[in-house]
């Protein structure tokens, strides 16, 4: 275990984004790093090691006021998923040594309280596997795909965002499942990765003309499952070409996050009447008694070469405000995290 720092490195929210995420909405700052020689019983030190940069995030910088998630307060370091290494330690269960993952913040050094939940690494996967390959955002894909989704054979699967990393664990899911799947990218080095190295049946790139018909033409009876991570156009797009009985799951809605106010919603819900579509959204907390089962499956495939995957690492603690706003420009391939060193 390397020595504790004499400071600990910090970054704040300065101010409340009003569309893209920029690095002036942030501010450094430095603090004492927390004292070990105080902790009451369960509490732990953490330094963190890598951060996790999720679309999600960008709600919780939202002000106060939506119960569904939480809201970073003015001044207080931005909260974040977390890859980290416990220092301190007075939790039964939980040694100094031991990587673990929680939902801590930009900083250096946390200090955890005792009902504060953290998770170990399993053994043989490294804090980059655990943060990546096997990460949130692959459980997330997992869990919205098949309890959300319930894939059949045959189906026509359609993800948006399907580059990035819940989409296109959800995509290559869908083609072990036997689907037929068809991803949604901006560019067409997205799509040619899509349908190159993931395998999927056909990508349709979002910012080509007439998206919409070009996806109407892929999908010629409907599309059964529409895993959207994008909402907006988009989503709206996917409801007019739904199939009797489809299955929406509304993971994500990175189209409407730099709006502010609340997400926009279809408006044609006449569409999803007739059609008897059904839209469903989740999170996948919902399923946090079945990570175990979820996390095996993802192991076995992964080491059959049925899934690929990709990990956007970027160095640089002062660096962590831009890598996050990455996020938001499309520049990023696969999970994208901020390294702290």
């Amino acid at each position: 275990m390397e020595k504790m720092a004499e400071i600990n490195r910090q970054w704040l929210l300065r101010r409340r984004p009003t569309s893209n995420v920029t690095a002036d909405d942030f501010e450094y700052s430095e603090t004492s790093i927390p004292d070990s020689s105080s902790l009451r019983p369960g509490e732990l030190i953490l330094r963190n090691l890598l951060f996790l940069c999720a679309p999600t995030m960008r709600n919780w910088m939202e002000p106060p006021g939506n119960s569904l998630y939480p809201s970073i307060a003015i001044g207080d370091p931005v909260m974040a998923p977390a890859a980290c290494e416990v220092v301190a330690s007075a939790r039964e269960g939980v040694p100094v040594g031991m990587r673990v993952t929680a939902f801590t913040s930009w900083q250096d050094y946390q200090r955890i309280a005792a009902d504060h939940p953290v998770t170990p690494v399993p053994d043989g996967l490294s804090v980059t596997d655990i943060m990546t390959t096997y990460g949130l955002n692959a459980r997330t894909a997992y869990f919205g795909l098949l309890k959300v989704g319930k894939p059949r054979a045959g189906d026509t699967l359609v993800v948006s965002g399907a580059a990035g990393s819940t989409g296109s664990v959800a995509a290559q899911i869908g083609k072990i499942m036997g689907c037929r799947v068809i991803g949604i990218a901006g560019g067409a080095r997205k799509c040619a990765w899509l349908t190159g190295e993931c395998g999927l049946d056909a990508a349709v790139d979002y910012r080509s003309g007439d998206f919409e018909g070009k996806l109407r033409e892929l999908c010629p009876d409907g599309i059964d499952i529409f895993y959207d991570n994008v909402g907006g156009d988009i989503l709206q797009a996917a409801i007019e070409n739904m199939a009797k009985f489809g299955r929406i799951i509304l993971c994500g809605q990175i189209a409407t996050y730099t709006e502010g106010g609340p997400a926009r919603g279809p408006n044609n819900m006449m569409r999803l009447i007739y059609g008897s579509v059904t839209m469903q959204g989740f999170l996948q907390a919902d399923y946090a008694d079945e990570t175990d089962a979820a996390l095996k499956q993802l192991r076995q495939w992964v080491d059959q070469g049925l899934i690929v995957h990709r990990a956007d690492i970027r160095p640089g603690f002062e660096r962590i405000p831009q890598t996050f706003a990455a996020l938001f420009e499309g520049g990023n391939e696969g999970t994208l995290l901020a390294a702290v060193n």
